[in-house]
């Protein structure tokens, strides 16, 4: 189900807790709220559409990718930069790493560890920071 983006910045600045294998229809709702601001957006944290819980989803040019608890194991290249947010308006600077490496659960729930680099690195990073209750 497409759902609204939440604007609230006291709701997006609370950490989020862990995903559990029963949290199916967040993941379903992350998809379809990416696919219906695809013009405009390129990674969604479930905090975006009222989830507390830490799923992302970026989209990765040819396939949307679905991180489940993600951590990132490995961080090398940083850089700084600006970005924007559906969830919030105007741009602002932040610090980012060109290299990333992420242990996460993907749809099934099976353990995944996977290295990113350059604008899809930068995504993860920035919907990552959503889980932590960071704001940029």
């Amino acid at each position: 189900m497409i759902k609204p983006i939440v604007r609230d910045v006291m709701f997006l600045g609370q950490k989020s807790e862990p995903a559990t294998a029963d949290d199916g229809q967040i993941i379903t709702d992350l998809q379809d709220t990416l696919k219906a601001h695809r013009d405009g957006c390129v990674g969604m944290a479930a905090n975006m559409i009222g989830y507390k819980k830490r799923i992302v989803i970026v989209s990765m040019g040819f396939a949307d990718l679905i991180m489940q608890n993600p951590v990132i194991k490995k961080k090398s290249g940083k850089y700084e930069t600006e970005e924007s947010c559906l969830s919030l308006t105007g741009r602002r600077k932040t610090e980012r790493y060109q290299n990333i490496e992420v242990e996460y659960l993907d749809v099934a729930f099976k353990k995944q560890r996977q290295k990113f680099s350059g604008y899809v690195a930068q995504i993860i990073q920035h919907e990552m920071d959503h889980l932590e209750g960071i704001i940029i």
